[in-house]
């Protein structure tokens, strides 16, 4: 069974071809990944994989999203201008901290990682300058939408009141 980091990097190579290969259809190019080779490495369960696949093809289906975030970020390297792994892990990346259920600092780490091991030495910096400042909107977000403990208490405190005063 493949832990959480090896199944990323399953998903992170299915986005990869996903990517290389825009003209064939992206279900057949999941499909040819969901294969179970011989020669592979790490043993991966038909459940592995189609975890993977799934990451994948979400990822790709936000590539926009995150493609749009980057160029905002860093103008002078938009998706077309990036080497095509840092795209991959980049879309991976964005996608899991915005609307998967995975702690964000854990995916910038694990993206710095795969920068590290599939890409160029520039790359880990630049994947790490893009994701620090997604990381920061995404906290910025995760506190805004979360509820003030004192705040609350001080609401249910007045209301309460209110309550005993109309009685």
């Amino acid at each position: 069974m493949a832990n959480t980091r090896d199944i990323r990097r399953l998903a992170f190579q299915m986005l990869y071809q996903l990517d290389a290969r825009p003209d064939d259809e992206p279900q057949l190019v999941l499909e040819k990944a969901l294969e179970d080779d011989e020669d592979e490495r790490t043993d991966f369960s038909p459940a592995d994989r189609r975890k993977a696949a799934a990451l994948a093809s979400a990822a790709y289906l936000d590539r926009a999203a995150a493609d749009a975030f980057t160029e905002q970020t860093a103008p002078g390297w938009p998706s077309h201008r990036q080497a095509a792994v840092d795209r991959a892990i980049l879309r991976l990346a964005h996608y899991e901290m915005t609307r998967a259920d995975v702690p964000p600092k854990v995916v910038v780490n694990e993206a710095i990682e795969l920068a590290k091991a599939y890409s160029t030495d520039k790359s880990p910096s630049f994947i790490n300058g893009i994701l620090d400042k997604l990381l920061k909107q995404v906290l910025k977000a995760s506190t805004a939408s979360t509820p003030n403990p004192s705040t609350d208490s001080d609401a249910d405190a007045h209301h309460t009141e209110q309550a005993e005063q109309a009685r």
